[in-house]
């Protein structure tokens, strides 16, 4: 009884499905049917995976009826013909994309990774005054991954950025000799271009010293707008007078502000780590030596982010000779350092 009800039952669903349906549903029961029969154990060959994937592309109720697999294997094969597809459709013509670095290129950002370890941006300034035409992108692929930088405060780098042409910049750092002695430096630094305006070395330092390397560094009408110093002490009113008198604003930072002078800052900040964290001073004459080779360089050959991958005084780009030449390194800074430049070859 039970078995006559369920006969009647799918007769009636038949009824109402439509012919395309019934052919459809005899066309896939017949093919899993004769998957099954095969003499040895059933094997899905590639032309059943074929039927199932057209059939599911043309009839929505494919699962219904599917026996032999699940219905997320089906889908599997399709996704993986899909793959195939592209992959094939890739290899033909010609290969795109970027163009492929030249080995010359790539064994020179390797090669001043090694002679300075220097990060990408400094290799690209290099690469770009040599007239390579890479990106920087390309540079950091063959160099480790560096930590990316903290976002620097937005309010002073837009006021900077709008008033740096005319602000100029000074501070302190010092140095201890050999001999336990503390070396005092002073430096103005301008934002416009980063170039330093004046240095000095004292082992006293007082404001009347201070005032006086301010009228050295700003000899007749080449002042700056504006001068930016912090709270240091030794920066007294007396300075701020001498500051106002040469028709400069004296513009000092909050207390515990340094990020507030960060040009300044940033400067010694590479000075240190490109030189002085590199020799022992043994007095103020081996120390001013060693600052004048060092900020010769840094004003001539040193690119600087800020510059637009620049040195302060314009560097300009050395183009590559018609002749067969290769890059020569040429030492700065007792070898500390080494500007790049084309040498024809002999």
């Amino acid at each position: 009884m039970l078995r006559l009800a369920a006969v009647v039952i799918r007769w009636l669903a038949s009824v109402g499905r439509s012919r395309r349906d019934l052919l459809l549903e005899n066309l896939a029961l017949r093919q899993q049917l004769a998957t099954m029969v095969q003499r040895n154990r059933p094997r899905i060959r590639p032309a059943d995976r074929v039927f199932w994937i057209a059939l599911r592309r043309v009839w929505s109720r494919w699962a219904e009826v599917l026996v032999i697999v699940k219905p997320e294997t089906v889908v599997g094969w399709h996704r993986a013909g899909f793959r195939l597809y592209w992959q094939r459709l890739s290899r033909r013509g010609l290969r795109r994309g970027r163009p492929v670095v030249p080995g010359e290129v790539r064994d020179l950002i390797r090669r001043m990774a090694a002679e300075n370890q220097w990060r990408a941006p400094r290799i690209h300034g290099e690469l770009l005054r040599l007239g390579f035409n890479v990106s920087e992108r390309t540079v950091s692929r063959y160099l480790r991954r560096l930590p990316p930088r903290p976002e620097s405060r937005q309010n002073w780098r837009t006021f900077m950025k709008n008033h740096r042409e005319v602000i100029a910049a000074m501070d302190f750092f010092t140095m201890p000799t050999a001999s336990f002695r503390l070396l005092y430096v002073l430096f103005v630094i301008r934002h416009g271009r980063r170039d330093i305006a004046h240095w000095n070395i004292t082992e006293h330092p007082s404001a009347r010293w201070v005032s006086q390397q301010l009228r050295e560094a700003f000899p007749y009408d080449s002042a700056s707008r504006y001068l930016v110093f912090d709270r240091d002490t030794i920066f007294s009113a007396e300075v701020a007078r001498a500051v106002r008198s040469m028709n400069i604003e004296p513009t000092r930072t909050s207390y515990r502000s340094p990020w507030q002078n960060g040009v300044a800052e940033r400067f010694v900040g590479t000075l240190r780590r490109e030189l002085l964290d590199h020799i022992i001073v043994l007095d103020d004459r081996h120390l001013g030596r060693l600052l004048g080779e060092y900020i010769g360089y840094y004003l001539k050959d040193r690119t600087h982010l800020g510059l637009d991958k620049d040195a302060p005084w314009v560097r300009p780009v050395e183009p590559r000779p018609a002749r067969p030449a290769a890059v020569h390194a040429r030492p700065r800074v007792g070898g500390l350092h080494h500007r790049y430049g084309w040498r024809v070859a002999a």
